[in-house]
């Protein structure tokens, strides 16, 4: 390990130009709050099931097996737009989760609600067939075919079952980033056309006033959600600011900094870390958008992201020109500083994830030791930024330290193979022997994250002053 340079204690003073904004940290009670909801709405689809009769409806076999298939359409329904929910952007739940939970938790309950919807179609199907002679298939084509909605029900059905199928892991691998979100567009286009088979011969949604008014005020919500959190907030952030591409410097052969300046960008609600979805209008391709975190502190005049070029659309960012208009949607995120816990902070970065760090290390406040930088590159060559990093550390009273060498093949480790004989907690305790002490912020890929986060924890760091963003999909 090896430091690319240390600050003597006489150069700890002094500081850069930097915009000083009073940022309020994320009330923790949003969390809770949102999750409360979650929990209360699956909960009151329940109790209205129960209500409606579902623990008596049990007098025959094709009965019970048409009730529990009740069951699981409803349950199946607010999950899936409680799926919408989490993904609609809402800034009060983007805030309490963070872009790694909110993937992680939309994950779990997507696959749940599918699982859920199959069970329905197939228990309703083998209730009703019970009391026919017409079979399993024959009842289900004539309930595609004569039953208000149903079609369109199938339709939907198709459609989530194309974007569940896209996010298998080894699916989502295959897709490029930009054809995978498309296609995950569908569960809208689902969830949609689910809607007139539950309201039109659903009688869980039809008999009860307070049924009634419940799910038409919640697909009402996640629909105004999507709206105005999805289309209508990116449509006027980027016309209220009209952002411009004024400058683009190549950092290195494969890492392009963009610079952006548009019309009051003090009133941007964004902090240094965050993240926006980035379009430019420059030809073709213009209609995708990319995740690319802020790599300097916002000062109300610009903003700046800097991206390795990995594939066609962060290559397009070395051949943009001063002039091209830029649309945002965001900003998006909880790894910065309105999180932190702690006086002290650790920003552990590898490769083209230190460019978050490099803005949240322009915000935080200057203090003797109070931020150790550690950079994790492969070689020298690698280092990106290294000039401002070594600045802006001098000036916040901190030190920067860059672990440089090859990934350790032989074991799971953030460090490198040349370090194979020590532990990763350890290592991290050797460079900052208060790490418990002190919030911890990380970004790079995820595999290395992990060992990381691993490691932050094994020396003593709490749970929640571990902080962290994952830009998988």
């Amino acid at each position: 390990m090896t430091s690319l340079a240390l600050p003597d204690s006489q150069d700890r003073v002094g500081g850069v130009a930097s915009r000083r904004r009073a940022l309020a940290h994320t009330p923790r009670w949003w969390r809770d709050a949102t999750a409360v909801f979650a929990w209360g709405v699956t909960l009151f689809v329940v109790a209205l099931w129960v209500a409606g009769g579902g623990l008596s409806a049990f007098g025959s076999l094709g009965e019970g097996v048409t009730n529990i298939g009740r069951l699981t359409g409803l349950v199946a329904s607010v999950l899936m737009l409680l799926q919408v929910l989490l993904m609609a952007r809402i800034p009060m739940v983007e805030q309490a989760w963070g872009q790694d939970e909110l993937a992680r938790v939309h994950r779990v309950v997507g696959f749940t609600s599918f699982n859920l919807m199959v069970a329905h179609i197939v228990l309703i199907t083998v209730g009703y067939s019970a009391g026919t002679a017409l079979g399993v298939v024959a009842t289900f084509v004539d309930q595609v075919l004569h039953s208000p909605g149903m079609l369109l029900a199938l339709a939907g059905t198709v459609a989530l079952v194309m974007v569940v199928v896209t996010s298998v892991k080894k699916a989502r691998a295959r897709l490029r980033y930009e054809s995978w979100h498309l296609l995950h567009l569908y569960a809208y286009l689902g969830a949609g056309l689910a809607l007139p088979h539950q309201l039109w011969t659903g009688q869980d949604f039809k008999t009860n006033t307070v049924a009634t008014v419940f799910w038409w005020g919640l697909y009402a919500f996640a629909l105004v959600s999507v709206l105005v959190y999805r289309v209508g907030l990116p449509i006027a952030r980027s016309a209220r600011h009209r952002l411009v591409v004024t400058e683009v410097v190549q950092e290195s052969p494969t890492v392009t900094s963009v610079v952006m300046r548009g019309r009051r960008l003090d009133r941007l609600p964004v902090r240094a870390g965050q993240f926006f979805q980035w379009r430019f209008l420059d030809g073709s391709g213009w209609t995708r958008g990319n995740p690319y975190s802020l790599s300097a502190a916002p000062d109300g005049r610009s903003l700046r992201i800097t991206a390795e070029a990995v594939g066609d659309s962060s290559s397009r960012l070395a051949r943009l020109r001063p002039g091209t208009r830029v649309v945002v949607e965001g900003p998006y995120g909880r790894m910065h500083t309105g999180v932190r816990t702690r006086h002290k902070a650790v920003l552990i970065a590898a490769g083209i994830g230190i460019t978050p760090l490099r803005a949240i290390l322009e915000e935080l406040p200057a203090a003797p030791d109070g931020v150790v930088v550690i950079y994790r590159v492969g070689s020298q060559s690698d280092i990106v930024l290294a000039d401002e990093l070594l600045d802006l550390t001098r000036a916040k009273g901190g030190r920067v330290v860059a672990v440089v060498g090859h990934r350790n093949r032989e074991r799971d480790s953030w460090l490198p193979a040349e370090a194979g004989h020590i532990g990763d907690a350890e290592a991290l305790r050797r460079i900052v022997p208060d790490v418990a002490e002190r919030d911890v912020y990380v970004c790079g890929n995820p595999a290395w994250m992990d060992a990381v986060i691993a490691a932050a924890r094994e020396a003593g760091v709490p749970a929640d002053a571990v902080h962290h963003e994952r830009f998988t999909y």
